[in-house]
């Protein structure tokens, strides 16, 4: 029986991260894994997520294919645009990390409180991550987008039948995409490349 994780094109547990690196295609193919996370959530109120995540997603990827060479690496790919007034791609990875941050935490919590529904699971997530980065008009979208989260049950049943082989990928795909989003947040931190963007 195949679960969510088997079918991902690319799990955050394989993407290459080579002297604290990341591989910046390999990221790009792990994130649109990632969004499809969100199809399983089963209501549109989603699809802002979806949309912003992807739309970001984008901005990177032409980078990618504009300069192969100086884009190898996420962290490679920020500092070609350094210097430059465009910082298209290095925006869009400030903001998909921070979506990432947000889904790590969403599913951390989830983990880690059998308890708990995924309504609470991803507003506490929420609160804690992206929606000190959003204004006004966007906070009341995301707000109605945890509230409509599907119950915790049928979510991991969505995942795979076979719930004991779900919890086993989906703890290494957590821990690995934790550590992805935490060298990537710490590398906009060390360098203050988030500046204005």
């Amino acid at each position: 029986m195949s679960t969510f994780f088997d079918e991902m094109k690319k799990s955050f547990a394989d993407v290459p991260v080579t002297d604290g690196k990341i591989d910046t295609a390999s990221f790009l193919e792990a994130s649109e894994s990632l969004v499809k996370l969100f199809d399983l959530l089963g209501s549109s109120a989603f699809q802002v997520v979806q949309k912003d995540m992807t739309g970001n997603i984008t901005k990177i990827r032409t980078k990618l294919l504009a300069d192969p060479a100086g884009s190898g690496t996420l962290q490679d790919l920020v500092l070609s645009e350094a210097n430059t007034k465009t910082k298209t791609a290095t925006q869009g990875l400030l903001w998909l990390s921070r979506g990432l941050q947000f889904t790590s935490q969403a599913m951390r919590e989830t983990i880690d409180n059998p308890s708990k529904e995924l309504t609470v699971t991803f507003t506490d997530a929420y609160s804690k991550t992206l929606s000190q980065y959003h204004g006004m008009l966007v906070k009341p979208i995301f707000k109605l987008a945890m509230k409509a989260c599907p119950y915790r049950k049928a979510f991991f049943e969505k995942l795979g039948a076979d719930q004991t082989k779900v919890e086993e990928q989906l703890k290494a795909w957590l821990k690995a995409l934790e550590d992805i989003v935490k060298i990537i947040l710490d590398f906009f931190v060390s360098g203050n490349y988030g500046k204005g963007l």
